[in-house]
């Protein structure tokens, strides 16, 4: 099959769109607003960027009433926003933090978590997930779409904090990813969960690009 989706509808009775990038990192992003309200939400539009400083993103799409969320306005106003790892042990919360709450309402008590004091960010984390990042927010790029919810904010920051979970690291210095079993979005209703992971080493590469890929901290 084959279609344009400048001017087509995709020919399947499901727009496949999402299911073609996959599995997508889930930003279970944290903030503040200025009255004090916790927020906490799920994108899956999430990523980082570089390393050096380490440069994370996430999109939020609009309501489809033509509202930007609350975390946008939240990392813009405060100019911090933390990530917290979503894993399989948490799935249900982060299912239940991506209902549309109304602004007033502290989204860590609807989901059932505990909220942990951070360092730099005024927003707190989710203390039941095993790794986090302050996030110092950096500046936005909005996407305007064809309607109200294909409009999307592009939301950039710079991780100034960072915290992990002594029991998630191996005794070699890396992280338990068998243990901590992250979840990712996939596309319509459906995540995954990876429990199992394999290696490949990129063969003749320069050994400084090898050693930045791994993480190497003599880099």
């Amino acid at each position: 099959m084959h279609y344009d989706p400048r001017s087509e509808r995709a020919p399947l009775p499901y727009d496949p769109f999402k299911s073609c990038t996959v599995p997508r990192p889930i930003g279970w992003i944290s903030t503040i607003s200025n009255a004090g309200i916790a927020n906490l939400a799920p994108f899956s539009q999430w990523q980082n960027l570089t390393f050096d400083p380490p440069m994370v993103m996430f999109a939020s799409n609009q309501t489809p009433d033509g509202k930007r969320k609350d975390t946008v306005v939240n990392a813009e106003t405060t100019g911090f926003f933390v990530w917290n790892m979503a894993t399989w042990d948490l799935r249900e919360a982060v299912n239940i933090s991506a209902a549309d709450f109304p602004s007033d309402v502290d989204e860590f008590e609807r989901a059932g978590v505990t909220k942990a004091g951070c360092v730099l960010a005024p927003a707190p984390r989710v203390a039941e997930s095993p790794v986090h990042m302050e996030c110092k927010y950096h500046s936005t790029t909005r996407l305007p779409g064809r309607g109200p919810m294909g409009t999307v904010d592009i939301v950039f920051g710079e991780v100034v904090q960072v915290h992990i979970r002594d029991d998630v690291i191996t005794s070699d210095g890396r992280l338990d990813i068998a243990k901590i079993a992250p979840i990712g979005r996939m596309g319509y209703y459906d995540y995954c969960v990876i429990r199992e992971t394999f290696e490949m080493v990129i063969p003749a590469l320069d050994p400084r690009l090898l050693q930045g890929l791994e993480g190497r901290g003599d880099v």
